[in-house]
């Protein structure tokens, strides 16, 4: 009998008969995939281009029947399984090397409910997916920035956006799921229902099962909001960020800024000039009222002479592509990032001092404001935690496959990183850990919510089966 070598729980391969591969096919809705299938090569291409896995099978449900199915075989076979949504983790933890991979691409749908304000959304949507639905209506979730990027890996892993000032973490704004636990049982989960396996994926990653729904709380936002990003030459650097303290100090919820140092992009809307040049950028976004948002934006718009300022009224959906072309697929991408609950003086001197001399491209930190509706719920609502963020801070790295200076921007992140950590809340964001992160971080990440994760984890998923993630399994 003919079988085909795939990567097992313990690591070694395990030899699984054909008969077994192609009655699971069989039983499919969906799809089954090996590496000469047509459509394969699409399902494990993903965004971070730096992480080369490639899986022994892809099955891509068209059902929660699928899920349970796979659940059900990769169990039963011993098989380590990844769980792929928009494949736009850093650490490409979507893709298991040798394993099975569940791509659950054709599970996209949204459905509106205008009237209770919910979406209900499925697992293999994009942010864009979700922010076209639910603007239709007038109508929001707080999601993240860049529009290619999966609702379920954003969310699980805490999620934080433009309206996380307003409404808190990604997780905050969710009201229920749809599940598939190790033992292959579909299961609800929400306040009332499951309660401890809806708090646990609340910010617990991928660790208990696969998400086949999302059920979230819908905001008035939009469609028109006051954003768009503004630039100055980096000698207006300090200037720029007296006022970003200022501004983040006593603006309204309704503002959220991020700050970016970093060697001009050749982007169409800086001058030719400056590209190439060290400048320090604000992207912004206002969702209340226009006149408001001119009020609230003046201390920064009226800073210096800006190399460029697209600042105006626009779609909401619009702003929520703003970053798009700054994170293309298929480069190679390595960041670290901490929460920190301030900006000291101390945190502001070492953020200018990573950029003496920065020759890289594309190399930049980023402080993204998110105090605000964060410390509305208590630390253990969720077990994302890390509600004394006041910023999330961000050294990021991007650079073509056939560059020559990979390493050195390694090091360059890892620096910036441990300029930054003496001033971190002890905290960092586990959806932005990479592939080389020590266990360590990811305990890190929860902190005091860590050991409750492991008791639920050992609940739901005993043996470990959902394990290609930030794993809280030891």
């Amino acid at each position: 009998m003919s079988s085909l070598q795939i990567t097992g729980l313990s690591g070694d391969a395990v030899a699984v008969a054909e008969s077994a591969i192609n009655a699971v096919a069989a039983e499919l809705d969906g799809t089954l995939l090996r590496p000469e299938d047509d459509g394969f090569a699409a399902s494990v291409t993903i965004w971070n281009a730096m992480v080369a896995r490639r899986p022994a099978l892809v099955i891509r449900p068209a059902s929660t029947r699928d899920v349970v199915r796979a659940v059900t075989f990769v169990r039963d076979e011993g098989l380590e399984m990844s769980i792929r949504g928009g494949g736009h983790n850093i650490a490409g933890l979507s893709l298991s090397d040798g394993g099975v991979t569940l791509d659950m691409s054709g599970l996209a749908s949204v459905d509106v409910d205008p009237d209770r304000g919910l979406a209900r959304v499925g697992p293999g949507c994009t942010l864009g997916d979700v922010d076209r639905a639910t603007q239709r209506h007038g109508l929001a979730t707080t999601l993240g920035f860049v529009s290619a990027t999966g609702v379920a890996g954003l969310t699980l892993g805490g999620g934080f956006g433009y309206l996380t000032r307003r409404f808190g973490w990604t997780v905050d704004d969710l009201d229920e799921v749809e599940i598939v636990t190790a033992d292959g049982v579909v299961r609800r989960a929400s306040r009332t229902e499951n309660p401890d396996l809806f708090w646990a994926i609340r910010g617990g990653g991928g660790n208990f099962g696969v998400v086949t729904e999302f059920n979230f709380r819908l905001h008035e936002v939009g469609p028109q909001v006051t954003a768009g990003v503004i630039a100055w030459p980096a000698a207006d650097a300090e200037r720029v960020l007296d006022a970003f303290r200022d501004v983040t100090e006593h603006g309204p919820r309704e503002l959220t800024l991020a700050v970016v140092r970093r060697n001009a992009p050749p982007a169409p809307w800086l001058p030719e000039s400056a590209h190439g040049a060290p400048v320090v950028m604000i992207v912004a976004c206002h969702s209340g009222e226009a006149e408001a948002a001119g009020r609230d934006l003046e201390p920064i718009t009226s800073v210096g002479e800006p190399l460029a300022n697209l600042i105006v009224p626009k779609e909401y959906a619009v702003q929520q592509t703003l970053l798009d072309a700054t994170m293309p697929s298929g480069m190679h991408y390595y960041w670290k990032s901490e929460f920190v609950p301030g900006l000291s003086d101390g945190l502001i001197a070492a953020y200018h001092a990573q950029f003496e001399d920065l020759r890289a491209p594309a190399n930049q930190v980023t402080l993204f404001h998110l105090a605000g509706a964060l410390g509305d719920h208590p630390e253990d609502d969720g077990a994302v935690g890390n509600r004394e963020a006041a910023f999330a801070c961000v050294s990021q790295a991007m650079w073509a496959p056939d560059s020559a200076a990979a390493d050195a921007n390694r090091e360059w992140v890892r620096d910036a990183w441990e300029a930054f950590k003496p001033f971190s809340t002890g905290g960092n964001y586990v959806n932005f850990q990479t592939v080389d992160e020590p266990e360590e971080r990811t305990r890190d990440a929860y902190r005091a919510n860590f050991d409750r994760l492991q008791a639920v984890k050992h609940r739901y998923d005993p043996n470990n089966l959902f394990r290609v993630n930030r794993n809280i399994r030891r």
